[in-house]
């Protein structure tokens, strides 16, 4: 049985929604982040990402977890590929050369765009979006990614998806981690092919699915 620590409101999204895509049986086992606590270590908290029983899982502290047979991956684009790979099908590579793309696509999300798009991200969780410090932060993140966004752009020139020319966990990694910077929508404007594709990827029902009991989520 797979097992997936985490919530809906966290990375682990991504795994939950390719598993949506996959109709795969899984256990989701409730792990809050230890920063919504008041106090993560009083003996009433929840599981969270600071305690005991979770950090022998995850010894960095962060989610998502995924457990599966006595395999434990601790990083969620590294789980994605695993599970993509391991059920096989359009969402798979189907070739050592498409596993090799999706491995460098996915690193590519991870550290050319991941790190700018969630500080943007935090600049709306943070309500400075209207401030003039906000304003400025949001300027320079976003002329951060034109680098990465505007090879994105010219990649989804001659190709309709990531790779393979249909929808994969490639597609899947990418659009979740440029979901963060969605809540500063105007980033993506100067890049109309990567607009139309996100905008593909989230009309999915596996990602609206994912996305309703994310919005139902209490933890």
């Amino acid at each position: 049985m797979i097992t997936i620590y985490g919530n809906y409101h966290s990375r682990a999204s991504r795994a939950l929604w390719l598993l949506e895509e996959l109709a795969l049986p899984f256990k989701l086992r409730p792990v809050v982040q230890a920063n919504r606590l008041a106090d993560p270590a009083a003996p009433d908290a929840p599981l969270n990402t600071r305690s005991p029983e979770f950090r022998k899982l995850s010894p960095m502290g962060a989610i998502p977890v995924l457990e599966e047979d006595g395999l434990i991956l601790i990083e969620s684009l590294a789980i994605n590929l695993h599970l993509a790979r391991k059920a096989g099908g359009p969402l798979a590579p189907a070739h050592e050369n498409e596993l090799a793309q999706m491995e460098q696509w996915a690193l590519f999300a991870a550290t050319w765009i991941e790190t700018d798009a969630l500080a943007l991200s935090f600049v709306y969780r943070r309500k400075e979006q209207d401030t003039e410090q906000g304003k400025a932060q949001i300027a320079s993140l976003c002329s951060k990614l034109a680098r990465p966004l505007s090879a994105l752009e010219t990649h989804l020139t001659t190709h309709s998806h990531i790779v393979g020319g249909r929808f994969t966990v490639a597609d899947l990694n990418l659009a979740e981690v440029l979901r963060y910077a969605q809540d500063h929508p105007e980033f993506v404007d100067p890049y109309p092919r990567v607009k139309n594709w996100i905008g593909l990827c989230q009309k999915r029902p596996a990602y609206r699915a994912m996305w309703t009991k994310r919005e139902a989520e209490t933890v």
